[in-house]
């Protein structure tokens, strides 16, 4: 398991769909049936590991390249004022 979709395919197997609307929310619901799923004994410690992997590297893509695009700019539809 190396990518968000091979995640996406393993939930699938479990007839779970996510889209929630934003990719970072998609992938913290996913987080949370991967956990789901490993607690009630359906997934294997090694397939849990190796899905959170894949999420927690995912999330953290998310998080950078939302901060960059938000950098010296417009931040929430809204001009940045100089008040110096």
């Amino acid at each position: 398991m190396r990518t968000l979709y091979d995640v996406q395919q393993l939930l699938k197997r479990f007839d779970v769909y996510v889209h929630v609307g934003k990719r970072i929310w998609d992938i913290e619901v996913m987080s949370l049936e991967i956990d789901n799923l490993y607690r009630a004994h359906v997934i294997s410690k090694k397939l849990f590991l190796q899905a959170k992997m894949v999420l927690k590297r995912d999330h953290h893509y998310e998080e950078t390249h939302h901060d960059i695009f938000n950098l010296g700019g417009k931040q929430n539809g809204q001009s940045k004022v100089n008040r110096g």
